[in-house]
C-alpha cells in the first residue's frame, strides 16, 4: 500500500453524533513495501489498521485482504451484529491467508488487524495483534488494547527480570495474528461514547515511535486530518523503521447545549 495523505471526511448518523476521521499511510524510510493497511469509513463507522507481519511473506497482500473484507460488510441493525459480522470476516480471512500460505508454499502469510465499530452511543473495537487503539477524553489518553505480543505476556507475570533478559528480537514478536494459526482468537469490547471523544488506530510504526505524551498533545485539538499527519511526521522524524499508519476519529454529540465546537476544517 503506498502512503496516503489524509482526507477527512465528516458524517452526521441518526444518533445526532458528527464523526470525523481521516488517516494517513506510509512506507516509512527503511522498508520497501509498504504492508499497512487503513480502512476509513466514516459514512460506515467503520475504521480499521492491519499490519502485514514483517519479515513474513506477502504481509501486504495479508492487511489488504483483511480491510477489503472489513469493508464489504453490509449493513446491520445492532452494534451486536456487527460485531459477530466482523468476527466471521475475520476468521474468512484467517482460512483463507492459511490456504494462500499453504498453496504458495510458505510458512505464514499474516497481519495484526484493530477495528473500530461506532453506533449510536456506543462503539466496539476488536483486535488480534500488537496494532492498538487510544482514546483521548476529557485530557486523559488511555490505550484500549493490550498488545498480543511475549512481552506483554511477560509484564503480565510481573517479573521485571524476565522482561529486562528477553533479546529485541523476542520483545517484537506477536502472539496472535489473522493467519497465523488455524483458530483465529480475537478479543474485543463495548464502550460507551462521549462528546468530544478522540480515537487512534495505528500500527507499532506509530507506537514505536511516538510517546503517550506526544499522542495526547497532538490529539486533544481534535483535529483528525492535523492529528494524521502529525503522528505520521513525528514517526518519520524518528528514522521510520517501519510502515506507518494512523486513523483518527472524532465524535462529537450535536444534542449536547453546553459545548464549544471545533471547525475540522481548521
Amino acid at each position: 500500500m503506498t502512503q496516503s495523505q489524509p482526507q477527512e471526511v465528516i458524517v452526521t448518523d441518526t444518533s445526532q453524533f458528527r464523526w470525523t476521521s481521516a488517516s494517513r499511510s506510509h512506507v516509512g524510510l527503511v522498508r520497501k513495501v509498504n504492508e499497512d493497511s487503513c480502512l476509513d469509513m466514516p459514512d460506515r463507522r467503520l475504521w480499521a489498521v492491519a499490519d502485514g507481519m514483517g519479515g513474513h511473506a506477502l504481509g501486504d497482500f495479508a492487511s489488504q485482504t483483511i480491510v477489503t473484507a472489513l469493508g464489504n460488510s453490509p449493513p446491520h441493525d445492532s452494534l451486536g451484529e456487527r460485531v459477530v459480522d466482523t468476527r466471521e470476516r475475520l476468521q474468512t480471512v484467517n482460512r483463507l491467508l492459511r490456504e494462500e500460505a499453504d498453496t504458495r508454499g510458505v510458512h505464514i502469510i499474516g497481519s495484526t488487524v484493530v477495528v473500530l465499530l461506532a453506533q449510536e452511543r456506543h462503539c466496539a473495537y476488536l483486535w488480534a495483534g500488537d496494532s492498538r487503539i487510544y482514546r483521548y477524553r476529557n485530557g486523559l489518553l488511555t490505550q484500549l488494547t493490550r498488545d498480543h505480543s511475549q512481552i506483554e505476556e511477560l509484564r503480565a507475570i510481573g517479573n521485571p527480570a524476565l522482561e529486562e533478559a528477553i533479546s529485541p528480537i523476542v520483545r517484537n514478536m506477536i502472539t496472535r495474528a489473522v493467519g497465523a494459526a488455524e483458530s483465529l482468537d480475537i478479543d474485543e469490547e463495548i464502550i460507551d461514547v462521549e462528546d468530544g471523544d478522540v480515537f487512534l488506530l495505528c500500527s507499532d510504526g506509530v507506537s514505536n515511535e511516538v510517546s503517550d505524551e506526544e499522542m495526547c498533545s497532538v490529539l486533544a485539538p481534535g483535529n483528525c486530518r492535523h492529528a494524521a499527519e502529525t503522528l505520521v511526521d513525528i514517526a518519520l522524524e524518528r528514522g521510520g523503521h517501519d510502515n506507518i499508519s494512523a486513523v483518527v476519529v472524532r465524535a462529537d454529540d450535536l444534542s449536547s447545549t453546553d459545548k464549544t465546537v471545533l471547525n475540522p476544517a481548521l
